[in-house]
């Protein structure tokens, strides 16, 4: 799908976020607010850019991780340490109405830029302020990375096989989850000052939104004095539930968490019989049989290619999935007729496929206007918006502040 759009027709157009933030939490949840037509300015140390620009695959030199983070944003350099880059950052301040940062609590108001001297200059200003372990406690001022909050959260000690270790996932959950808490706690802020007139400061830990997408896990250590433990693909709340190899060597993914659904798998598979045991009309109680309803199901998709599959359980109005790649999303009908994949002209990659924004809206189409753009590229036309002669700019160049 070849995508051009207007960044003045989005939702949140009029909107300027200032991403100050590096890796993956804090700019993604920029990214975000920049599909839906916010301008986002990337502020990036001169000598030392976001390492998300370093992040993961490259293709001649050239990043595919930043062409997607980065997309929507202007990029400048800024070393706020110094005494030139705290004066570009608090005319940014002055005139944003976002400023999502990841530094170590403390290190704003070691450079005199917290958010008392921010807010001074913009009282309408939110700041957000995505850490490891948030503003508090005595874990604050630890690095904080999406693998420790996906350790402490009880992610990994619920992932995995039941005699395996714990399992992290081969890419950032914790900090995609974490982005999305945060643009929304962003939007929540927003929302307030429109009533209150008056910007706050936004406190997001990337170990909360995790943990507070893993269900009533605190509930029930504290009523029950138990824990989830380790089950594969298999669930402790409904049977069958797993993935299964078809005769063609593909995979697919089985759910049965609607008991007229479970009902239509095991006719499908040719196992009515197992309908009529008492265990069965309970989603706990299968969980307890799992081994004989794979058994059941396991035998019945290894005999037919992964379509056939897909085609009977459709037919049946049974639950299952194709586990795919990149490749089998891209090709897939439904991801191009809900316009998931946006196909945008890259300088240096030429025609690129990046996935596009998250949700949809009736009345505001989400916006992609380019892909991420080279450190500092737009360091001068932002200044001389921001009201910085050429000198000026000449001068903080040559002061190594931007």
């Amino acid at each position: 799908m070849t995508v051009s759009r207007d960044p003045a027709a989005g939702a949140l157009a009029g909107l300027r976020v200032v991403d100050a933030a590096t890796l993956f939490a804090g700019p993604m949840a920029a990214m975000h607010l920049g599909d839906m037509g916010a301008e986002v300015i990337k502020v990036e140390h001169p000598d030392r850019p976001d390492p998300a620009r370093h992040h993961g695959a490259a293709k001649d030199g050239v990043n595919l991780w930043w062409k997607t983070l980065g997309r929507n944003k202007r990029t400048i350099t800024a070393d706020l340490g110094s005494p030139g880059g705290r004066e570009v950052f608090l005319a940014l301040a002055q005139r944003s109405d976002v400023i999502i940062e990841n530094f170590r609590p403390g290190t704003l108001e070691r450079w005199d830029l917290g958010y008392d001297e921010l807010s001074a200059r913009n009282p309408r200003l939110v700041l957000a302020r995505v850490t490891g372990f948030g503003q508090l406690g005595p874990y604050r001022r630890r690095p904080g990375f999406g693998t420790l909050a996906e350790a402490m959260s009880g992610f990994a000690a619920a992932t995995g096989e039941p005699d395996g270790p714990p399992t992290l996932p081969p890419f950032g959950l914790a900090d995609g989850i974490a982005s999305l808490a945060t643009a929304y706690a962003i939007m929540v802020a927003l929302s307030a000052r429109d009533r209150t007139g008056r910007g706050q400061v936004v406190d997001t830990a990337i170990v909360e939104p995790i943990l507070a997408m893993l269900g009533p896990q605190i509930t029930r250590w504290d009523q029950l004095r138990s824990v989830q433990p380790r089950t594969g693909n298999r669930s402790v709340n409904n049977a069958p539930r797993n993935t299964y190899r078809t005769g063609d060597g593909q995979w697919v993914a089985v759910s049965t968490s609607a008991q007229s659904i479970a009902e239509r798998v095991m006719r499908l598979v040719g196992r009515p019989d197992l309908i009529d045991e008492p265990w069965f009309a309970s989603g706990a109680e299968r969980a307890k049989h799992a081994d004989e309803l794979d058994e059941a199901v396991g035998a019945w998709i290894g005999q037919r290619s992964r379509d056939e599959v897909i085609a009977e359980f459709e037919a049946a109005q049974a639950a299952v999935a194709p586990i795919y790649d990149a490749a089998d999303i891209v090709a897939d009908p439904q991801f191009r007729a809900l316009g998931t994949i946006h196909e945008i002209e890259d300088p240096e990659l030429g025609p690129t496929l990046v996935q596009g924004p998250i949700f949809r809206l009736s009345d505001h189409d989400g916006v992609i206007a380019h892909t991420g753009r080279p450190h500092g590229a737009d360091t001068a036309d932002v200044l001389g918006e921001l009201g910085f002669s050429a000198a000026d700019i000449a001068r903080l160049r040559a002061e190594g502040a931007v």
